[in-house]
């Protein structure tokens, strides 16, 4: 398998229906920015780009249960429309990673970035998923760069709680811009 190298792999989390309807309860309300942004990205990385998908467990066990008496509408099949990609960015996604947890940082994601890698955030939630995902992916040692202009939050400012996290983590987590992105990657 061949590694992002120092360009690193562009990880696109969780542009679903399930955030992007705007009469979901979990929708969040730049989730269109966020999606320009993602689309801005997409051809400076080409084949090193992996989409997640947040899937509900068949069986919540844990605490998960807890979780999904509060947001019972979640508990579908993973074929379910609501856990589909957006219309608008499902064909840019080759490679797929799906999981039943907020954090997409698996063995196979890992697997992709490589020991030695730069991994690129954007996404959804930026208070929940990219989050998650940013902090593991760091503890594991890899480059963590979050496009802050390519994710959305929950909300403007739990947005802007989870970018501030994330930027306290520098080195291994940077909170960029696209423009940046492109910039160093070019």
């Amino acid at each position: 398998m061949s590694r992002p190298g120092a360009q690193g792999l562009l990880a696109v989390i969780d542009m679903q229906r399930v955030f992007a309807e705007p009469d979901s309860p979990w929708a969040a309300p730049r989730f269109t920015e966020a999606a320009e942004g993602v689309r801005r990205l997409l051809p400076a990385f080409a084949e090193r780009v992996t989409f997640t998908r947040f899937l509900a467990p068949e069986k919540p066990a844990g605490a998960w249960r807890a979780y999904y008496e509060q947001w019972p509408f979640a508990l579908r099949p993973p074929h379910d429309r609501l856990w589909e990609l957006v219309d608008e960015l499902a064909p840019h996604a080759r490679h797929l990673v799906d999981a039943p947890t907020f954090g997409k940082w698996t063995p196979e994601l890992a697997e992709r970035v490589g020991p030695e890698g730069r991994l690129v955030l954007a996404g959804v939630s930026t208070d929940c998923c990219v989050l998650s995902t940013a902090l593991a992916a760091a503890d594991a040692g890899a480059e963590v760069w979050v496009a802050a202009d390519a994710c959305a939050g929950a909300d403007d400012a739990s947005h802007t709680k989870a970018l501030q996290i994330m930027d306290l983590y520098r080195p291994l987590i940077r909170v960029v811009t696209v423009a940046e992105v492109l910039t160093r990657v070019a």
